[in-house]
Parts: structure tokens; sequence; C-alpha cells
């Protein structure tokens, strides 16, 4: 994409995220990776007024092994952490969510903005103010209720007990002190108890395996008990989703994640045939899914910090909270949080 052009689009993404003139904003990257995003972001904040500094990382050495979460090239490097946490703002080019070093830097005060997805997909899927209000109603439901449960046609039904957690929100922009967000993004989150998640999901051909980026090619079902997953069975997909979770040898991966729901109209199921480079912001935000995810809990404050994640959105679900239908097979039921399909 066209510098200019980039630099446009970061300039309005910082204007949303609250920068102006005296504020200290500091872009992460790490190696060759997206330079050109930090090269725009730094030219963006400098119209802006803010103080503009780049700190760039080594390129990590080659591994072999399953992609892990959590695992930063800030791990070990305190000079770097207690850097980042003198800036009002820091924007991750490198994906820090579930490391520790986030973690610290969010409690000092810093608002985190990621921003790692292809910037084609970062233009199309521009936040707004109107997406924002969407998912703040989301976000207000979900804070209020104890128990949620999934169904749907072809086998699911799970309850989740919730309230332990904290509810999080997600609209691609951060303006608040503290606050992390990732861009694109539109959906709202919570995470079960952690021994307060029972029943069964059946995953169906067309949902998304996330990191694996592919879709569901036959059904998978997934028994849960307490919160711990006690047996996946299927063909192919289950075959290969044990393998996956058996490569980080942590019985801590069969816990259960985050769940919640996405709200963003724009954003299209078939985005991975789209944008295969991407790590799938989009399917996690497309409008009426149901997303739970299994492993680390660390992020909402639990105590599961296990590198193996997956992120499964689905497509119609129907999820209730306190019995009050959110989401009715894969359509939006609340008024305040519909967009008016033309």
């Amino acid at each position: 994409m066209d510098l200019n052009v980039l630099t446009e689009m970061c300039l309005e993404q910082l204007r949303l995220s609250g920068v102006h003139e005296g504020e200290k904003v500091i872009v992460l990257s790490q190696g060759g990776e997206r330079l050109d995003y930090a090269d725009a972001f730094l030219a963006a904040g400098q119209r802006l007024g803010a103080r503009m500094y780049h700190l760039r990382l080594p390129a990590p050495l080659p591994t072999s092994g399953a992609w892990a979460v959590g695992e930063t090239g800030l791990a070990g490097n305190p000079e770097a952490v207690e850097a980042l946490k003198q800036a009002d703002m820091v924007v991750d080019l490198i994906f820090l969510l579930f490391s520790e070093q986030q973690l610290e830097i969010q409690a000092s005060g810093t608002r985190v903005l990621t921003a790692v997805e292809p910037a084609p997909l970062l233009a199309r899927l521009m936040p707004t103010r109107q997406l924002r209000e969407r998912v703040e109603v989301g976000a207000e439901l979900l804070s209020k209720a104890k128990v949620m449960r999934i169904t749907s046609k072809a086998g699911t039904d799970v309850v989740y007990k919730i309230g332990m957690y904290p509810t999080i929100s997600e609209y691609g922009y951060t303006d608040q002190p503290g606050r992390w967000d990732h861009w694109p993004a539109a959906f709202v989150f919570s995470g079960g108890a952690d021994d307060g998640v029972d029943g069964q999901i059946v995953l169906s051909p067309g949902d998304v395996l996330l990191p694996f980026n592919t879709y569901v090619r036959e059904p998978v079902v997934y028994t849960i008990e307490k919160g711990v997953i006690t047996d996946i069975r299927g063909g192919l997909d289950a075959e290969l989703i044990k393998s996956y979770m058996a490569s980080f040898n942590d019985p801590r991966g069969f816990g259960m994640s985050h769940v919640g729901w996405g709200l963003d109209h724009r954003a299209k199921w078939h985005g991975l045939t789209q944008f295969p480079g991407g790590m799938g912001m989009e399917l996690r935000s497309f409008y009426g899914n149901v997303m739970f995810s299994t492993g680390p809990n660390n992020e909402l404050g639990g105590p599961n910090d296990t590198a193996c994640h997956l992120d499964i959105p689905m497509r119609g679900c129907s999820l209730f909270l306190d019995d009050q239908p959110i989401v009715i097979d894969g359509s939006i039921a609340v008024k305040e949080m519909q967009h008016k399909f033309t």
C-alpha cells in the first residue's frame, strides 16, 4: 500500500485513540516486519504534535515448533519494557497479547494498540465511533450477567458461569489509560469461572480454527467438564486440533479461555480467502459469530498463562445471558446492537 495512504489511515486511527500534542507515543516493531507501518504511524503522530519514538527489537532467532501466544521479544528485556511504560501510548506491531510484558505496560497506565493485519484489511475495517457504541452495549449486557448459555442446531449446548472475570470490549482503537485494543476488531468477551464451564460444543463445517487459519470441514465435538476439555472427537480436524494441543505438552491448554460474540457488519466470514497472511481478526469480528477459545485466561486476570491457544468463531449459534437472547442462529437479537442491512 502507498505510504501516503497508509499514513492517512494511521492518522485517523491516532485521532480516534485520542493522541494529541505533547503526548509520548512509542511504535514497537521487530526486525524488518511492518516497517512501513512504523513509518506511517510516526509520520501521522508528528502531524498531531505528539512526541514520536520508534523502538525496534532485533529479529527473533529461528525456532521450530508450534506457534505460541505470550512469547515476545520483550521477554528478558526489562530496559525496553521500562521505556514502553513511560509512553502515553504504545503502537504494538509485533503482537504482545497474553504476555507478562504487555500486562506490565498496561498496569503503568500506558494504552496499547496492536496493528498487525494486512493494510487493505485495516482500511476496510477502519474503526468508527458508531461501532464502538454497538460494542459497548454488548459489554454492558455481558458485565451484568451471571450465566451464558450457547446452543446450536449442530448440537452445541454449553453453560458458562460468568462474572468472575472482567468483560473486555474491542472496537479497534484505545483512548483510555491502560486500555488495550486491536485494529481491526469489533467484539465483546469475558471468561467462565475456572471450574464453571460444562457441556458440549459442536463445530460445524465453515466454523473457523485460529491460528490454523482454516475452515472446519467436518463436525468436531468438544466435551467440557468443570472448565476443562475432557474429550475431542471427530475426523481429521479433530485429530489436527488434538495433535496441535499435544505439541505444547501442557495440560492447561485444555482449559477454557475467553468467550463472546462479533459485531462488525463489514467483516466477512470468508475473509481468510482474501487475507490469508493475517491472523484472523476479521473472522473474530464478523457479525453474529459466537467465538469460544481454549487455553490462557491471564489477559482477564486468570491464572492460566499457557502458550497453547485456539480461537474458534462459529456460525449459526445462539447465545443467551441469564436467559436473555443475545444472538439467535447467528443473528444479533438485541436492537441496540443490530445493524440495519439494506
